[in-house]
């Protein structure tokens, strides 16, 4: 979406705004309704876990420049083994007026399974900084009737999985929409059940992480001819969209846009959403990469490394479609991604179902009930490169080009409300040039928000 579509789309925003306002006025001689005042509610989210990660090491030879000495390095699980960690405790607030306006601010202490590299970054980090003009509905829901909303600030993408069952990521989440953008995000509900949303955003960066919990050190030497002493691991990294974390970061403006159909019962227990989205933008040469030596998009796939075959030109493009399906306690959500960068293209699929099972009260515990609900959910996702790697010696990431599949198993058990306890297993399993490999983690995960 260009600058001059966005405008429009704005423009179009306020006058059905404006619309839906006036037809909601009082009528003349009839009492004014009273404006909602301003609401507060804020909320604080702590986890501790425990995390055993199977230990896994891939060697190969590299060349990191012309001139400079050959040296073996090694892809090795981020931390392996077990491990007890507190990785992040948030804090939650919403400011909001009526239906129409609303704020949104989360922040990140600790932060330890977003940093990247996970050492070095930022470990107060805010996750999310918005304010929303207008009403947006959840997915499945339908609205009572046509409007629209603005959203500006620091946001997830509109495409994004937001109601998870898992601690873990799926390829897919974690290749293409784990992590915000800043911009702006517009969105028209075309009556009950079509919508259309745009956005315009500074662009997350091209790099590399483990899709496991933990991102991993990547380029944290002092030079390049110099073996890393790095806090963690690489861990087996693959392609992603990093966090924008600041105003000024990021790589070049990306534009996007999306048309959803949407159903629902009555009172919403049976409800399902469509969404076919696409993004848009052009890749920067260089984008800097808090606390390593290897730069984000071009940068990360040519020099002072091998260009990748078929790397063509600086357009990054991708096409997805989505499905929200929601039948009392049962969800199924399903993605699919099609995405090249600079010429390189790659696809990914990734399903997830979960069933929440309310539980019988059997005890209590101050007054509220013990064990409430209990959820299993399984996830599949895939990530499959249309792309080789270059010559033996000239990548620091052979596995950028490893067909990939991931499955993640877990159960969520409510203990009171406001805490669950979260026990999962990761299984990944991918195409090296020595065979398949796996590597698996265990995530146990206790929750606790106020």
């Amino acid at each position: 979406m260009r600058p001059a579509t966005l405008s429009r789309l704005l423009l179009v925003c306020v006058l059905v705004s404006a619309g839906s306002a006036r037809a909601q006025e009082p009528a003349s001689g009839e009492p004014e309704a009273a404006l909602p005042g301003p609401h507060l509610k804020w909320g604080v989210e702590v986890k501790a876990g425990y995390r055993d990660s199977e230990d896994f090491v891939f060697s190969f030879p590299f060349r990191p420049a012309d001139g400079q000495p050959a040296q073996t390095l090694t892809m090795q699980t981020v931390d392996p083994e077990g491990n007890l960690e507190v990785p992040a405790a948030t804090l939650f607030l919403d400011a909001e007026w009526g239906e129409a306006l609303l704020g949104h601010l989360k922040v990140d202490m600790i932060d330890l399974y977003d940093r990247n590299p996970t050492s070095t970054d930022h470990k107060v980090d805010v996750d999310e900084a918005w304010i929303r003009f207008g009403r947006e509905s959840e997915p499945g829901r339908l609205p009572e009737r046509s409007g629209c909303y603005v959203k500006v600030g620091k946001l997830p993408k509109f495409e994004r999985q937001d109601d998870r069952h898992l601690e873990s990521y799926g390829l897919v989440s974690t290749a293409f929409n784990r992590f915000e953008d800043l911009g702006v995000e517009v969105g028209i509900d075309l009556g009950r059940y079509v919508y259309v949303k745009g956005s315009y955003t500074r662009g997350n960066p091209v790099f590399l992480r483990d899709p496991n919990a933990l991102a991993g050190d990547n380029g944290t030497a002092a030079r390049f001819d110099v073996p890393p002493h790095p806090a963690l691991n690489s861990g087996v990294p693959i392609i992603y969209d990093a966090e924008v974390e600041e105003a000024g970061s990021g790589g070049n403006e990306e534009s996007g846009a999306g048309l959803g159909l949407r159903f629902s019962n009555e009172d919403g227990s049976r409800r399902a959403e469509l969404l076919a989205y696409g993004y848009q933008r052009t890749l920067a040469d260089r984008v800097e990469m808090e606390g390593s030596l290897y730069g984000g998009d071009l940068d990360l796939l040519d020099a002072p490394f091998g260009t990748f075959p078929g790397l063509a030109d600086r357009d990054k493009t991708e096409v997805g479609g989505n499905l929200w399906l929601y039948v009392d306690g049962l969800s199924f959500f399903g993605q699919y991604v099609d995405q090249e960068i600079a010429g390189l293209g790659r696809k990914g699929y990734e399903g997830e179902i979960a069933w929440r099972f309310e539980l019988p009260l059997f005890a209590s515990l101050a007054g509220q009930q013990l064990f409430p609900s209990i959820a299993p959910s399984f996830r599949y996702s895939k990530l499959d490169p249309d792309f080789v790697n270059p010559p033996p010696g000239r990548t620091p990431a052979p596995s950028f080009a490893w067909e990939w599949e991931k499955t993640d198993a877990g159960l969520r058990i409510g203990i009171v409300p406001g805490t669950d306890l979260t026990v999962e297993h990761s299984h990944n399993r991918f195409l090296t040039a020595r065979g398949w490999k796996t590597v698996d983690e265990l995530l146990t995960t206790l929750r606790w928000r106020m």
